[in-house]
């Protein structure tokens, strides 16, 4: 098993890269005591050298946490465009390369997002392709290896190594089912959802929305903005996790409580001891003193005028949509979700399943339902979509 070290050796094994087809890439990080992601190592592999002889092609261990290592020979890699980058499930890997370096490998192949385009389910897992294409099984032993520890154990390196070389044969089987059923355009749409900055930059003044909270109280929404404001920098400013600083529990009961001074946070239930003093503590109340004083009060989402829920459109088409899934042979979710449903019922439009591809296998006839063009009917345990009129 080769570990590199150098940035010279890391550079000599991009440049014979850059002759392959393609590498497969994974990374293993760590993420519980920091915000962002820590790169621990990184796996590569190209093609087999010999499809005749079938000789696995070489794949090597990256150590990112090596003295004086440089990775600008993998970025430059990345950018080589006559190389398709492969990676399973790529979202956390991306992000991790987008902070580091703010570039995103091209071309890019995901066999998550390609498998659920070939019908092999939602979100399927690295170990599933494993034991469904190729009909073997993984060890699984050192999952919860904290990966920042040197050194690393042979067993650690080849459960890695198994993360890429595996991998090889999931895209070449993946790759040639796209080619078959004319889907590779499919997976591009998908693709260039991974490839937008946007789906990994997270705004300060936008992660109250992610906090869930049963009141729609513009004044106390208001608070919560602030203080979700507050940790958001706090904690992307000191590389610490949200939950270091405060938890949700502990926004949502200081939104209500508005405390005043650190005599309030030390009545708190829920806050950190650390919370309550210093730093924390002062940014705590900055943001409440805002929250209440702002005009700018956020106001709870309503529905649209004139477009009131269907629920009863809204469960035809989840009918029609698990029947369009399993004829196209497309994981459901991957086409469209819940909310979609709702939204397609409550006479949205902008919804992603109404266009792409999605349109193709569901989207058109979804609006067709809702027209009241066509109908379901059930017949001999499969539905089927009638014409009206």
């Amino acid at each position: 098993m080769i570990t590199i070290t150098t940035t010279d050796h890391l550079a000599e094994f991009c440049e014979q890269a850059k002759t392959a087809p393609y590498v497969t890439v994974d990374t293993e990080f760590l993420r519980e005591r920091t915000y962002y992601s820590k790169l621990c190592l990184i796996q590569l592999a190209l093609p087999p050298a010999s499809a005749a002889k079938g000789d696995g092609g070489p794949a090597v261990l990256v150590d990112p946490m090596a003295d004086g290592l440089s990775l600008e020979p993998l970025y430059d890699l990345f950018r080589h465009k006559a190389t398709v980058k492969v990676f399973h499930a790529a979202r956390q890997d991306l992000e991790i390369f987008f902070h580091e370096a703010g570039l995103f490998p091209e071309p890019l192949f995901d066999t998550q997002v390609a498998a659920m385009v070939c019908g092999f389910g939602e979100q399927v897992g690295y170990e599933t392709l494993v034991r469904k294409i190729l009909r073997a099984d993984l060890d699984k032993s050192s999952r919860f290896t904290d990966w920042s520890r040197r050194p690393l154990s042979d067993a650690q390196k080849t459960y890695a190594l198994a993360d890429v070389t595996h991998l090889r044969a999931i895209y070449e089987f993946l790759a040639a089912e796209l080619r078959k059923s004319g889907r590779e355009a499919w997976l591009a749409e998908e693709i260039g959802v991974l490839e937008n900055p946007e789906t990994y930059i997270t705004r300060p003044e936008e992660a109250w929305q992610r906090v869930r909270t049963r009141s729609n109280s513009p004044r106390f929404l208001a608070i919560l903005r602030e203080l979700a404001r507050f940790r958001e920098t706090y904690a992307q400013a000191r590389d610490v996790p949200r939950s270091r600083v405060y938890k949700d529990d502990a926004m949502i009961e200081l939104a209500s409580t508005k405390p005043a001074n650190e005599a309030d946070l030390a009545k708190s239930r829920l806050l950190l001891r650390d919370a309550r003093r210093g730093d924390i503590a002062a940014g705590i109340l900055a943001a409440v003193k805002a929250g209440q004083a702002t005009s700018d009060l956020p106001q709870p989402e309503k529905a649209p005028p004139g477009r009131p829920g269907n629920p009863a459109l809204s469960d035809l088409l989840r009918v029609l949509l698990k029947a369009k899934a399993d004829q196209a042979g497309v994981a459901a979710k991957l086409i469209a979700s819940a909310s979609d449903l709702d939204e397609i019922a409550s006479g949205g439009r902008d919804v992603p399943a109404l266009s792409g591809w999605r349109a193709e296998v569901f989207g058109d006839d979804a609006m067709r339902l809702a027209r009241g063009e066509i109908a379901l009917s059930a017949e001999d345990g499969a539905v089927r979509v009638i014409s009206i009129g």
